[in-house]
């Protein structure tokens, strides 16, 4: 095995234990620091720690003066970033290895020490502390496109409450404008919450076929039904001990809806053709643009259903309420696309930030990256300026509605090609009627005579959604 560069630090009040240590350490290509007890272990940690170093391993005695093993476990679990701890003892029995590891160590070796025994768990516990650590920092980066970005007073109470709900398993229902960020808090409810390291599965419940959302929801046998060639997992059971996101949950007819009360209640549930009842471990969070207060009076939503989801209610803000954070989420978004697609600007020009703020964003928070994204596909500096926006807003891209100050620029006519002219026809159509209906997917879908989960790729493509 190639030999390790880090940082041991050798705690022992023996000094002949504490030499042989050094030099069999440092053959094996370790960075050795000494100390004869735990005080003056923990003062050379706090001394090298001021001065940028960290020791990564820690062998240390259990009987010393002063402060002994025990003592300096106590002392390390009081500092960030503690070091790894390997007990050694001449005194080894079951209830000295047990106490050892209940306050912290990761391993205990019994006197006379053995140069094989001792590095290989040396280099055990170096190789667990440096993947917990890689795994630490890729969730970091898993989460990022999550977090919650903003500072106006708004975003900082939203911040607040999503804190406090994350530590109960209460359901939750969060409202908001389409766009306006309702997965982010969802996905950032589950990353804080106990739950964490579990699946945060997201359903959308409009996209879904009415005859096909029972099989999605609950899964299914094979032989079921017609198509049903084999077993299905849905999406309950893959949420086993995480996070259940219902979006657009008022978008579920009716039938589904009387089924996932039950579920709920229950915590159990069904496979379509099934006979024997699956427990479910879950936290549901359920988000919808409508109202669903109205939708309970309208017949439309289950009353219980409601009450059962609403224990927390949630309501994101509309970029409109929030306009102080366009800069930090325009930031936040350049540099997830920089790190997803590759070199693209990294900044903004005043005069960009300028024009950002004279948009009205009628698709929130999920426009303006659309937006953003146009521009730096097409952008050649390293910097976004005002006239990389404007070729995208004027081009009537699908993928960034025209907003009002944009409205001189988007007159459908001056389109070059048929199918350019259809598309920017047909986004402004379904941006308009969905205005009419006040964000309402379903009651659109309706009034068009259109099957909702049509509509809703509709509404994706053009960045309605």
């Amino acid at each position: 095995m190639a030999r390790e560069r880090a940082t041991v630090l050798i705690v022992d009040d023996d000094s002949d234990i504490r030499m042989s240590l050094e030099m069999m350490l440092q053959y094996e290509g370790f960075e050795v620091w000494t100390a004869k007890d735990g005080a003056e272990a923990l003062a050379r940690l706090d001394r090298e720690a001021q001065a940028g170093q960290a020791a990564e391993l820690v062998l240390c005695d259990v009987k010393m003066p002063r402060l002994d093993g025990p003592g300096f476990l106590d002392g390390l679990a009081q500092r960030a970033g503690a070091p790894s701890v390997i007990m050694i003892s001449g005194h080894g029995d079951i209830a000295t290895a047990v106490d050892a590891l209940r306050r912290g160590a990761v391993d205990f070796i019994e006197k006379p020490l053995e140069q094989n025994r001792v590095v290989v768990s040396l280099r055990n516990a170096l190789r667990e502390r440096r993947l917990a650590t890689e795994n630490a920092s890729l969730k970091s980066k898993l989460a990022e496109p999550w977090r919650l970005v903003g500072t106006s007073a708004a975003m900082r109470t939203l911040r607040e409450q999503v804190s406090r709900v994350a530590r109960s398993d209460a359901s939750v229902l969060i409202t908001g404008e389409n766009g306006s960020g309702k997965e982010v808090v969802a996905r950032q409810i589950h990353l804080e919450s106990s739950r964490a390291s579990a699946s945060f599965v997201a359903v959308n419940c409009a996209a879904i076929p009415s005859e096909l959302i029972e099989s999605e929801l609950f899964g299914h046998e094979r032989g079921s039904f017609t198509g049903a060639t084999e077993r299905r997992v849905g999406h309950f059971e893959l949420a086993h001990q995480g996070t259940l996101f219902l979006d657009e949950v008022g978008d579920m007819p009716l039938a589904a809806q009387a089924k996932v009360l039950r579920a709920l209640e229950t915590r159990e549930i069904t496979r379509v053709g099934g006979q024997r009842a699956q427990p479910v471990d879950i936290r549901i969070v359920a988000a919808t643009n409508a109202d669903l207060a109205a939708a309970v009076e309208a017949k439309t939503f289950r009353m219980d259903l409601f009450y059962r989801l609403n224990v927390v209610p949630l309501r994101v803000p509309s970029l409109r309420e929030r306009p102080e954070d366009i800069p930090a989420l325009a930031a936040h978004f350049l540099r997830e696309l920089g790190s997803r697609v590759g070199r693209v600007p990294h900044a903004l020009a005043p005069e960009a930030l300028e024009l950002l703020a004279t948009l009205e964003f009628p698709g929130n928070v999920r426009q303006l990256r659309n937006l953003l994204e146009g521009a730096c596909v097409l952008a050649e500096g390293p910097t976004l300026s005002r006239a990389d926006l404007e070729r995208i807003l004027e081009n009537g891209s699908a993928r960034s509605t025209p907003t009002r100050s944009a409205a001189g620029a988007s007159d459908v006519f001056a389109t070059a090609t048929f199918e350019e002219f259809k598309d920017r026809s047909e986004a402004e159509f379904f941006r308009r009627k969905l205005a009419e209906n006040e964000g309402n997917v379903k009651r659109t879908a309706e009034l068009l005579g259109m099957q909702r989960s049509h509509l809703y790729k509709k509404l994706e493509r053009y960045g309605l959604k």
